[in-house]
């Protein structure tokens, strides 16, 4: 007999299971295996086990052992050499599956086993953490608000002095307090109104405006959904699935299920401390349920509630396994999610492969958080300069909104109303991102409701309220006890491009750097006012008094009179670890991908629509290969309803995952259907243009083709800056401001002396140099 133990990082892909060669003629061949997840990285107590055969499975004489109990009357045969079942009743830690092949001796006589095999496996508490390390402290419960009932206690010894969440009976009385936020996992039936609602369904009913639907295999069936909702590693989640016969006892039963599973990554962004708030729409997702699929979600799969992305793949590797040991192991995994939730596809498709999920469809996506961070920092410390120059100077070129583009990268325009001044004229950094760098720098600005309840109250006053915080698993802390940043500016030349198109002068381009500075370390930072954190004598108005702080600029290093402002110079440490905690997409992906983003440059929107071009650079940047996405837009000018284009997606992605099926030898890019194609579409979602060139001009300096002249493209500061399109640079390689005119930085601008000294004294430790490679990267 052998034991393997499966040892696996985050990062790594591999198999699910590892099992002991057969000794002798045996009907047994080399694989029992956990397929609802790798081996050490058990969570819930059970698991779903695979047993193959060399014979007829069902003609296979076979004993399960658990710890050496018997659990062989939970396995069936599926398909004709397999078995499968779910074990339970693992403790913590280390447990031995061992698996016999049995032949009778004769008549009368005993059992003999005349093969074993054995299998290691670590199983891990539902409530976590497996490999993402320690839980957040302060950590508030919302079961309670969403109809799950209150969290569990802990430990009722002492209410008074117990740590976590307040939990109260239905008198109101504090009878205990949770750290896990666990509870009961609670299962109802729903089902889909004529009118295009959920309603409640208790088995046996048959509502008169119970609606039918037709699944993927063009079956009717009556549209009943099983719903089942509970929490796992601290956070809620969800599965659902079309079940047209309820059963009457609740128990999953999946005969409409069609054998697919779709993944519901949602966006948003916040800092953590918190189970967080679920969405119905997305945790019943009609698009996929009408059909067949099955669906999961998790809160914490919602960057809406946390962004430390290695704690959510820990999360949503918990949530399938739970949805493989209910329903079986699926087809192929599908994602979809928007902003944040396509951001989670990138980088788990990165790091997890098709563990986690097989094919992903990212919408309004970004490459990942992390390196977005670093020029929207650069947000309001340009917004700040531009609008004082204005205000100093009426015909400064910054009065006219649609310049700015040339210092931000992002789209302005001159007659959108602007909220801060109350006249026309206003940009995305305004529009979109104001506020987003003092919710992610700043550690006193943040605040979680109902935080102040929790017991000790010194967790609560420990938290420091910025990104880097909620990932200082990954991020590390610094020698100040403050999370470690990776924000950085130093040698950043903004406005470079614009100054060598001749949009601004070398004056302006001088000027600007002179007094751009950066953001304040963190045990310098003040706590916000207005509009933020209004103080006394708070006020709106296009104006710079005491407390109207739109830019943060109590936080800034502040240009004052006596030499150019300080740069930030971030963490070389936090950087290299958000490479090798696969916090950064790097473009090492090869499952199918179709990003789709509505075109929004129109209004400002925050997802700005180069983001998918700079998905894929890195892709290209990786391996030279980026045959495995596809991009698509879909306009949404002109219209009060977008179109949504997921659905032909979810067409397209399956047809796509059957050919790979069929195929498995051709890979993903030889595998593409028709339609898996770049494409643009109109506001009614009809094709405009598609084709392999549909985007030239964009990646390439080719003549732009259909979708690249009917989309244009915005960028951003730091690629104003120099930096290329896929962004991602923490901090920049740096040459001295001579090599820099040496090298033909400025084109035909020839800086005189005086000019050479001034950017030596912006630059004292040299510019950035973008063809060398980022210095923060390992």
């Amino acid at each position: 007999m052998c034991r393997v133990l499966l040892t696996v990082g985050l990062a790594v892909v591999g198999s699910t299971g590892a099992s002991a060669k057969a000794q002798g003629a045996s009907n047994l061949q080399q694989s029992i295996r956990v397929v609802s997840s790798w081996a050490d990285q058990v969570s819930g107590g059970d698991a779903r086990i695979e047993v193959t055969t060399r014979g007829n499975a069902k003609q296979s004489r076979v004993e399960v052992l658990v710890n050496g109990e018997d659990q062989t009357d939970r396995f069936s045969t599926v398909g004709q050499k397999t078995l499968s079942g779910v074990i339970s009743g693992l403790q913590s830690g280390l447990n031995t599956v061992t698996v016999n092949e049995l032949r009778p001796k004769g008549k009368g006589k005993n059992t003999k086993i005349i093969h074993s095999e054995s299998l290691e496996l670590t199983n891990h508490p539902i409530s976590g953490p497996i490999f993402s390390g320690e839980h957040q402290k302060a950590f508030v419960c919302t079961v309670q608000n969403h109809g799950l009932g209150q969290p569990i206690p802990d430990s009722t010894t002492n209410p008074a002095e117990d740590p976590g969440w307040p939990v109260y009976d239905e008198g109101g009385n504090l009878i205990g307090r949770s750290t896990t936020c666990q509870v009961e996992p609670t299962v109802v039936y729903r089902y889909r109104t004529t009118g295009g609602s959920w309603a409640e369904l208790t088995p046996g009913e048959r509502p008169a405006d119970l609606a039918t639907t037709t699944t993927i295999d063009g079956e009717e069936v009556d549209y009943i959904v099983r719903w089942e909702r509970g929490v796992i590693n601290r956070f809620i989640y969800s599965m659902a699935v079309l079940d047209s016969d309820p059963s009457p006892d609740y128990s999953p039963r999946g005969d409409d299920w069609n054998g697919r599973l779709l993944y519901y990554f949602q966006g948003g962004v916040a800092i953590g401390h918190t189970q967080g708030s679920p969405s119905t729409s997305r945790m019943l997702y009609d698009n996929a349920l009408k059909l067949g699929y099955g669906v999961i979600y998790s809160t914490g799969t919602k960057t809406g509630t946390h962004y430390d992305l290695e704690l959510g793949a820990e999360t949503a590797l918990m949530t399938k396994e739970r949805f493989i040991e209910a329903y079986g192991t699926p087809l192929y995994t599908v994602s979809v999610g928007g902003s944040g939730g396509g951001i989670q596809q990138y980088v788990y498709g990165q790091n997890l492969g098709t563990r986690l999920i097989d094919a992903a469809i990212p919408q309004y996506s970004y490459p990942d958080m992390v390196t977005q961070t670093i020029h929207i920092g650069d947000c309001e410390l340009l917004e700040y300069y531009m609008d004082l120059q204005s205000m100093m100077n009426p015909a400064s070129p910054w009065a006219t909104w649609s310049n700015r583009s040339w210092l931000i990268g992002l789209n302005a325009d001159d007659y959108i109303g602007n909220p801060y001044t109350q006249a026309q004229g206003t940009d995305e950094c305004v529009e979109s991102w104001r506020g987003l760098s003092p919710l992610a720098l700043n550690h006193l600005y943040g605040y979680e409701s109902g935080i102040e309840t929790i017991n000790p109250i010194s967790d609560v006053l420990a938290i420091q309220w910025t990104h880097w915080e909620d990932a200082v698993n990954i991020y590390g802390r610094g020698p100040d006890g403050y999370a470690r940043s990776t924000f950085d500016n130093v040698g950043v030349q903004y406005g470079l491009q614009s100054m060598l198109e001749g949009k601004i002068s070398p004056a302006e381009f001088l000027q600007v750097n002179t007094f751009v500075g950066g953001w304040k370390s963190q045990p310098e930072m003040v706590q916000e006012t207005c509009p933020y954190y209004p103080q006394p004598g708070c006020f709106s108005g296009f104006s710079i008094p005491d407390q109207w702080d739109p830019w943060s600029i109590r936080n800034m290093n502040l240009y004052d009179g006596s030499g150019p402002a300080p740069r930030t110079e971030g963490s070389i440490e936090a950087m290299q670890a958000a490479y090798e905690k696969g916090h950064v997409f790097v473009g090492a992906i090869d499952i199918p991908i179709i990003d789709w983003r509505h075109y929004l440059e129109h209004v400002l929107d925050m997802h700005n629509s180069h983001q998918s071009f700079a998905s894929r650079q890195r892709i290209l940047n990786h391996d030279g290969d980026a045959s495995n996405q596809v991009i698509w837009f879909t306009d949404a000018r002109g219209v009060t309803s977008e179109f949504d284009q997921t659905p032909q997606a979810l067409a397209v992605m399956d047809e796509w995952m059957a050919n790979i099926r069929r195929h498995p030898n051709k890979g993903v890019a030889r595998n593409k259907p028709a339609r898996a194609v770049d494409s643009c579409f109109d506001s009614h979602g009809e094709l405009i243009a598609a084709g392999d060139d549909v985007w030239s001009g964009v990646l390439d300096d080719n003549p732009q083709g259909s979708c690249t002249a009917a989309f244009p493209l915005y960028s951003t500061s730091r690629i104003i800056s120099g930096n290329g399109i896929e962004g991602g640079v923490f901090k920049c390689a740096l040459q001295s401001v001579d090599n820099a005119i040496a090298n033909g930085v400025y084109g035909s601008w020839a800086p005189g002396p005086a000019e050479i000294a001034q950017l030596n004294a912006i630059f004292p430790d040299g510019v950035c140099d973008y063809t060398q490679p980022d210095m923060g990267r390992p």
